[in-house]
């Protein structure tokens, strides 16, 4: 069983929406006081997988210190900013949620819309900001749905246009080990190729370094 989820957070890091769903129940939120351990682990009962966007490094290791739960440690993770990498699509949800073209009425809010939010219910009761919020974190989560579609179920098409390729066999979530190449190999050039390899791993290997440095803040952002 698999659970879509996505908190917001306010500008002490606190958590104070997270939204959750899941076939078997639908949509569920948890507002401020309502995020425990115990509501936590029980809106998550029976569930094997969390799919999130970027939340190997942003949702879950701050719920975590919130609940003082192991999610991580106890719920596979499908993380589809890793996936969205992987295929070499690069940006924030709105970003590759505007590519794929998939909609939402909140369309233009990003975080920091969410901590003024927070901010004026908590500090004002403003029922309406607490509405508008509760309808971008539904929208967060609900898009993941969709999201998953485009980038694990159906197939995406890589930067360079090449598309994946089609086969009987079931499809590569990525989590799979990589299969090894049958294909005959030519020694003499083994060498040079190797170190042609090498040289554009440690490229690739600093460009992803710089860029979670730049995911971190740009999430926040956006959650």
């Amino acid at each position: 069983m698999k659970a879509y989820l996505d908190i917001e957070t306010c500008a002490s890091g606190q958590v104070t929406v997270v939204g959750i769903y899941r076939e078997d129940r639908g949509f569920r939120q948890l507002i401020g006081g309502e995020i425990t351990d115990v509501s936590v682990w029980e809106a998550l009962d029976g569930v094997d997988t969390l799919c999130t966007f970027n939340g190997d490094r942003f949702d879950l290791p701050i719920l975590e210190r919130q609940t003082r739960l192991g999610l991580r440690g106890s719920f596979r993770s499908l993380d589809l900013l890793r996936e969205c990498r992987r295929a070499g699509v690069k940006g924030g949800l709105k970003r590759v949620e505007e590519r794929f073209g998939i909609a939402r009425v909140t369309r233009g809010m990003d975080g920091r819309d969410a901590l003024h939010l927070w901010a004026r219910y908590e500090n004002a009761g403003d029922q309406e900001a607490l509405d508008l919020l509760l309808a971008y974190n539904r929208e967060d989560v609900m898009n993941l749905v969709q999201l998953e579609r485009v980038v694990v179920g159906v197939g995406l098409e890589f930067e360079s246009g090449e598309p994946r390729a089609e086969s009987g066999e079931p499809r590569a979530t990525g989590c799979e080990p990589r299969a090894e190449s049958r294909e005959p190999r030519d020694a003499s050039r083994e060498p040079r190729a190797a170190r042609r390899e090498t040289r554009a791993e440690s490229r690739e290997l600093r460009a992803e370094r710089r860029e979670r440095r730049g995911e971190s803040g740009e999430r926040r952002a956006e959650s």
